[in-house]
């Protein structure tokens, strides 16, 4: 899939020599994405705030989620299946930019949520004591800001010299730029890649790994050891930890689901890194 030099003069991008179906299959797929992702995560959101019994301080976490989910389905999806099906990047170089802005803020926001969660659950489920006296709206607001924070810090590093963006692929869309081989791209890549994607990773894991342990000490052969008060009161501790830990399993099976949809695109990032 070579590009065509063929192109509008003044373009900043050119033609990828496919044939039409192809991008109309993506425009397909494109279309189905976007429509479940708006409408799941619209439904999300309405249902924290129509019901009072969904607004505690984990549901936060996911309900920003939701909110940045939406976000991305919303500016990627409709400007992505238009280029489709004109077969190329129809907005501009300045669309370009911002459509690009706009994939990485949400979809880094999305992945540090997730680390946000993963946290949030290890501390609920290993220190329920601790958590009891430091947990507040306050300090889940200022997490959920430190997020935002976070990603837009490194999505505005190509708008400002560090890498840069550029049409991608079927050059129906726009990403960071990993395939000029220059010392910024590559250290953006590289840097992007391991605080944006694997370390978090490897910290949510982790995180699972020790609140499964933990699970593990609270078990009823335990409990069948203590005397009966403070089997009582620990039962209660037990049940709330379980409690906990069904969440928990809930936003390890979204975290699951991400992974396997970003990590190819990770490993073709690296790929084209190393050259």
């Amino acid at each position: 899939m070579e590009p065509e030099d063929a192109h509008s003069p003044g373009s900043f991008i050119n033609k990828v020599d496919v044939p039409d179906h192809v991008h109309y299959i993506v425009a397909f797929f494109v279309f189905v994405i976007g429509v479940l992702g708006m409408t799941g995560n619209v439904l999300v959101i309405f249902a924290f705030y129509s019901n009072k019994k969904l607004r505690s301080l984990p549901n936060y976490f996911i309900v920003n989620l939701a909110v940045s989910d939406f976000l991305m389905a919303s500016t990627q999806s409709p400007i992505f299946f238009i280029n489709c099906l004109y077969k190329e990047w129809v907005f501009g170089e300045m669309g370009c930019k911002m459509y690009a802005f706009c994939g990485a803020l949400f979809g880094i926001t999305s992945m540090i949520n997730l680390l946000a969660i993963s946290i949030d659950r290890y501390v609920v489920i290993t220190k329920p004591l601790q958590t009891i006296h430091w947990s507040s709206k306050r300090r889940t607001t200022l997490a959920i800001l430190m997020v935002w924070l976070y990603s837009l810090a490194w999505s505005l590093a190509p708008l400002v010299g560090w890498s840069s963006y550029i049409p991608e692929g079927l050059m129906t869309s726009c990403t960071w730029d990993y395939v000029t081989y220059t010392l910024a791209n590559r250290s953006y890549t590289m840097m992007l890649c391991c605080f944006v994607f694997f370390i978090p990773l490897a910290i949510i894991l982790s995180c699972y790994l020790l609140m499964f342990l933990a699970v593990r000490k609270t078990s009823r052969y335990q409990l069948e050891r203590l005397g009966t008060q403070v089997r009582k009161s620990t039962l209660i501790q037990q049940k709330s930890i379980r409690s906990e830990w069904k969440l928990a399993k809930i936003a390890f099976v979204v975290i699951i689901v991400y992974v396997l949809s970003w990590s190819p695109y990770a490993c073709v990032t690296l790929i084209s890194w190393a050259g």
